[in-house]
């Protein structure tokens, strides 16, 4: 048996408990290595929950996007993000796995799911954006066959952007 064989990887409503505690998990995450980088601190509580709340991930509800969940063992383990911004592109956000999940190649499943899906919305391209510092995702996506490219959006904390024709 292959250590694929207990992954799995699933569409699921974006505001399930299991969502839920995944967002909260990759936001820590991504905003405490921010401010550690930035500002020698961790994300101030109160933000957290302010940002945490005011980023639903509603845009990843059907008929336009989806949000798969991975599951390792049948244990919540990690997200992905499809929407489609236009008629042929989809962008992905939220790709995460727990950190005591990497390495174990869920990573590589989840992406080519979040591409499937991506083509099920008709999507012909995705795009993503991060941020420098991310260097791990950064590293994963090239592997995933993604390359830089031109700006999509003026997130704020945007800094690389990317895409991929599917």
């Amino acid at each position: 048996m292959t250590g694929s064989a207990v992954w799995g990887v699933g569409p699921e409503d974006f505001d399930s408990p299991a969502a839920a505690v995944l967002w909260r998990a990759y936001y820590t995450e991504v905003s405490d290595r921010w401010y550690q980088l930035h500002e020698g601190r961790v994300t101030d509580p109160a933000e957290l929950e302010r940002e945490i709340a005011a980023a639903t991930g509603a845009e990843l509800a059907p008929p336009h996007g989806v949000l798969l969940v991975a599951r390792y063992g049948g244990e919540p383990v990690g997200t992905a993000g499809i929407r489609l911004l236009d008629d042929a592109t989809a962008e992905l956000s939220r790709m995460f796995l727990l950190a005591d999940m990497r390495g174990k190649g869920g990573a590589a499943l989840l992406g080519a799911a979040a591409e499937h899906q991506a083509r099920l919305l008709g999507a012909e391209r995705i795009v993503l954006d991060t941020r420098l510092d991310l260097v791990e995702a950064r590293a994963l996506y090239a592997r995933l066959g993604y390359t830089e490219s031109t700006p999509h959006n003026d997130e704020v904390y945007a800094e690389c952007w990317y895409s991929k024709r599917l």
